[in-house]
Order: structure tokens, then sequence, then C-alpha cells
């Protein structure tokens, strides 16, 4: 399947679970309080599928995914009879209508809960956090080493390179030292400090995590040779440690990558020092041009890394569980923490993502295996859970602000105020997506 049809089909299985979960909730809770529900659909606009089942409710697929709705029997959209106020939604108890708005949010959180439960116990492939340093980098200027194994950030322990990247991101919201514990390559442990507050990026993550300049090491070290190949006539063979190429030091296999066409496109006859068996060996290698996977072509020698050592986790039942609540309550705090720091400034919003961003991450999400797709849907479950529930009118939030007005004041809010509310929402709403959209297309343009 190709990137943009897989990139479709993901966002629509994404979609699908996650609206028909959330508005299951609204229904659910509605059915319980007594509220007549007379249409549940997912997706709005024509409808592709349709059933109406004995008890009169409406059950639909529309044609447009990007949402869903539960119609329910309501004074405010038409004349209700008298035998059926005791169904209708405005006539309930303003806790009861409260019960029903929150459900929706309510069962996104549960299935956040229960994803990453799930993804837990399956478990989630992982690599483990073994770093390296771009050159003049400011990470490599704090005292990264190529080589070095993160053990803790801010002062909790790091296990792979996702928890890692995790401390990372929120790091980069803000301009605040981070303090990372490392063990080097010599086996010995030390501190070392990044000045996150030297980086200016606009509060741009991506382009901060750039200027850091902190990645992922893969090790210098020969993990398959293709038979006929310069590299296996040469006589380099799996497991040998790439030392230097024509003289020029190695300290991983992407310095190796950029140096074999640099040094190629000199004279095609490059000397690759290798270390076997303790001991240093060189070999004349005539590389050839050579076009992999598609790509344009290139000087190739014909080798490939060994693999990135492997960091899965994965736990038990009851461990799962807790490690379920915990990564829930952490990717609250940090969803919070962006919100927060994108009203105060700190925080460009070129950090927001629209539906063009959330569909290629379910696609490579999806391609990684099923624990990194769990992982996906319990992030983008929860980040609907939140914004659902921000004080914006036609959200659940909005909603919900109303009802804790009435209680106050003891009636309920006028229907001047929330019509204005509603066309207010709108906007807001459709600025947000407007404003998500463009640093999708922005992206794709750039990259």
């Amino acid at each position: 399947m190709s990137p943009v049809l897989g990139s479709v089909f993901w966002l629509l299985v994404t979609l699908g679970v996650l609206v028909t979960f959330h508005e299951f909730g609204h229904y659910w809770v509605a059915r319980r309080c007594g509220v007549r529900v007379l249409r549940f659909s997912v997706g709005f606009g024509r409808p592709l599928w349709r059933r109406v089942a004995k008890d009169g409710t409406e059950y639909q697929i529309a044609a447009i995914p990007l949402g869903g709705y539960v119609k329910m029997l309501d004074a405010r959209e038409g004349d209700v009879s008298p035998a059926q106020r005791d169904e209708e939604f405005t006539g309930k108890s303003v806790w009861k209508r409260i019960a029903i708005v929150a459900a929706g949010p309510a069962f996104n959180l549960i299935f956040t809960i229960a994803a990453f439960w799930a993804m837990y116990m399956i478990g989630k492939p992982d690599v483990a956090p073994v770093i390296t340093a771009e050159p003049g980098s400011v990470a490599a200027v704090a005292g990264i080493r190529p080589g070095d194994r993160i053990v803790a950030m801010n002062g909790d322990p790091v296990g792979n390179w996702s928890e890692a990247t995790e401390v990372l991101a929120n790091g980069l919201l803000g301009n605040d030292p981070l303090p990372v514990r490392v063990t080097g390559t010599d086996g010995a442990q030390r501190d070392v400090v990044l000045p996150l507050q030297n980086l200016n990026a606009n509060g741009d993550i991506g382009k901060r995590f750039t200027q850091l300049g902190l990645g992922l090491q893969l090790p210098a070290i020969v993990g398959q040779v293709v038979p006929g190949d310069p590299a296996s006539l040469a006589g380099m063979r799996i497991g040998d440690r790439i030392l230097a190429v024509n003289g020029k030091p190695v300290s991983d296999f992407g310095d190796f990558t950029k140096l074999v066409p640099e040094q190629a496109a000199i004279s095609p006859r490059i000397a690759v020092t290798v270390q076997r068996d303790g001991q240093p060996k060189t070999f004349e290698i005539t590389a050839r041009m050579k076009s992999e996977q598609g790509q344009p072509t290139r000087w190739l020698v014909g080798v490939a890394p060994r693999p990135m050592e492997e960091a899965t986790l994965r736990y038990g039942p009851a461990r799962a569980f807790s490690e379920s609540l915990r990564a829930t309550w952490t990717g609250t705090a940090s969803t919070f923490n962006l919100i927060g720091k994108m009203l105060s400034g700190e925080a460009s919003t070129k950090n927001l993502s629209g539906v063009i961003g959330i569909a290629q991450v379910a696609n490579d999400s999806a391609n990684r295996g099923l624990g990194w797709f769990l992982n996906f849907l319990a992030l983008v479950s929860l980040s609907l859970a939140i914004l659902n529930l921000l004080p914006i009118p036609v959200l659940d939030g909005g909603h919900l602000l109303y009802y804790l007005i009435e209680l106050i004041k003891g009636s309920p809010v006028s229907e001047r105020t929330m019509i204005a509310g509603q066309y207010v929402g709108i906007v807001l709403l459709f600025t947000l997506m407007g404003l998500a959209f463009f640093n999708d297309i922005q992206r794709m343009l750039v990259s």
C-alpha cells in the first residue's frame, strides 16, 4: 500500500474507532438518564449506511468522517409531544445533562487507559537510548559523546528512546536547562546539563530539536554485507567495527554513510579501516554508483549496519494497568503544558498538527506494529478528550460551561447567549483547524 493510501486508510480507522467510542459515551449515558436518542451518527453529511432500530433510534455512517454526533429528543429543535416530554433532553436535571455531555470525553479517557494497558501487555518494540551528538551542536558542547546511554532525565529513570524523547519534547517547550545522566562507553556515569535556554526557534519543537543536535547512535558495526558488492569482494565481514574511511575517523554508522560518497566522489577507490578480533585491518574498496529502493544513484560499497539494541517494554496485567495510568497522567500533563505555553507565547502554534499530520503518524505507527498503533490511538484519544473539554462553545466543554453557569445562577443561560456563543465557538474551532492544516502543508513543503 502506498504511503498516501496507507495514511488515508489508517486515518479512517483511527477516526472510526475513536469517534464511535466518544459518541457511544454520550449515547450510553443518555439512555441511562432516560433521554430518547433519535440518531447515532459516525461522520457528517450524506448517509452511506443507515439502519433504524426497533426503539426508533437511527444508526448511520455518513460520508464526511471528521467526527460524529448523537441527536437526542430536544425541545429547542422542535415540538415535543406530551407523551415524550419525560424523554426530552432539556427537561432533565442539570446534573443529568452534565453527565451526558461529559460522557464523551470520559469514554475517550477510558479508551486511552485501555489502549495503553493493551500496549504494555503486548509490548511496544523500542530501542535503547544510546545517543550521539552532531559535532559542534548544543548537545555536543554540553558534553554528550557518541555512544552515551541515557539512564535518567530530570531525575527520572529512562529505559528507551521513546521515554527519552517524551521528556525532551516537554523540555523543548520551555527554556529551562535539562539535567541528563548518561553512562559513557567506558562504563562510567556522568551528569550533563542540556542548555535548552540557548535554543532559539520561536518555540517550534522540531526546529529546537534540530538545533540541539541530539540523536540515536547507530553503531559503526557491519550487520550485513551484500554478496558481490565491493565490500564483500574486498573481504569485509559481518561484525567488523568501522574505524575510518581514508583516514577520517568514524564514530557511528552515520559518519560512514556520509564519508563513503564524499570520499568516493574524489576517487572511487577508498581505504576502509575496521577492527576485527581486536586488531585493525584496512581494505581497499572500489565504490560503485548504485540505486537502492528507488533512491537516486549514489556511491555505495554494499554494507548495512547492525540493528540497534532493542528495549521493548512488556508487563503482566497488573503492572501494565499501573503503567497505563501513569502514561495517561503524563500525557495529560504534557498536553496541558503545551496548551499553556502556546497561550503564553512560550511555544509556537506551529506545534499544532491537523488531519494530514495525524494521517501520516497513523500510517507510520501502524507499519511499526500493533504496540505502536495502540500507543498512537491512546494519545489521539487523550487529545480528543482534552480538546472536547476546553470551554469553547460547540464543544462538550462549552456546554459544560453553560450548565455550570446554570447551577450558579439557578436558571439556564439565555438562548441569545447560547447562539452568540455558538458563533464564537465555530470561529475559534475553524481558526484552530485552519492553523493546524496550514502547519501540515508547510511541513510537507519544507520536507
